[in-house]
């Protein structure tokens, strides 16, 4: 990764439910009907234990995540203060929206147990706007125009309670671009640019001598 090539130490964990892993399927199931309080519990131990074992800084974090990583990204900072700063890319804030405009409602489906009216209660907790009150850290945000795997309108919902909140933030969309931002070569480098700026904006900046820690999460 370009920031660890940089010096920082990047944390990428394996939590429950992360696929093409050789834990078996006990451990890629377990994240049923909890797809992000679970996954989320297990990347916090992974960052407990680096900052008990002296390898990270506390006052020195940041986190990092694209598509599914984005969900876990949005979730994680409304459950800690802990991140100094957030970036976050093509991930979803509310389940009913997700469950009714992505092209794969079944995932929805399965993951939480069943439809929304059956079991409204889990698409709330599992979902991130209803914890948006809690969020203090500054927030930089990318999403495709025509992404209809994570669609516009999760990232339009997260803009707004951010900006309500009085929380930093910044909201990129990149037009015609899908899911991976792929189309224009340009969107890529735009992409890397900001963040980077994002990051030193708010102190984080390092090349070879780092100790600052991004924990980054991987894609769907």
């Amino acid at each position: 990764m370009m920031l660890a090539t940089e010096g920082w130490l990047v944390l990428q964990p394996n939590y429950r439910g992360s696929t093409g892993l050789c834990y078996g399927d006990q451990f890629l199931h377990d994240v049923i009907h909890e797809f992000l309080s679970r996954p989320g519990k297990d990347i916090l131990f992974g960052v407990d234990a680096l900052i008990k074992d002296g390898i990270a800084d506390p006052k020195k974090l940041a986190i990092d995540g694209y598509s599914y990583g984005g969900y876990l990204t949005n979730w994680l900072i409304t459950q800690t203060t802990r991140f100094n700063v957030a970036l976050t890319g093509a991930g979803g804030v509310e389940n009913v929206v997700d469950w009714g405009t992505n092209d794969m409602p079944l995932s929805n489906f399965y993951f939480l147990g069943g439809f929304p009216w059956q079991i409204p209660s889990r698409y709330q907790e599992q979902a991130a706007i209803f914890q948006l009150d809690k969020v203090r850290t500054p927030t930089h945000i990318i999403t495709g125009g025509n992404d209809i795997r994570v669609p516009v309108a999760h990232n339009y919902l997260f803009e707004r309670a951010l900006r309500s909140l009085d929380i930093p933030h910044k909201l990129i969309i990149f037009p015609n671009e899908g899911h991976d931002i792929g189309i224009n070569p340009w969107h890529g480098k735009i992409k890397i640019r900001e963040e980077l700026k994002w990051l030193h904006k708010y102190g984080f900046i390092c090349v070879w001598t780092c100790e600052e820690t991004l924990i980054s999460l991987g894609n769907s």
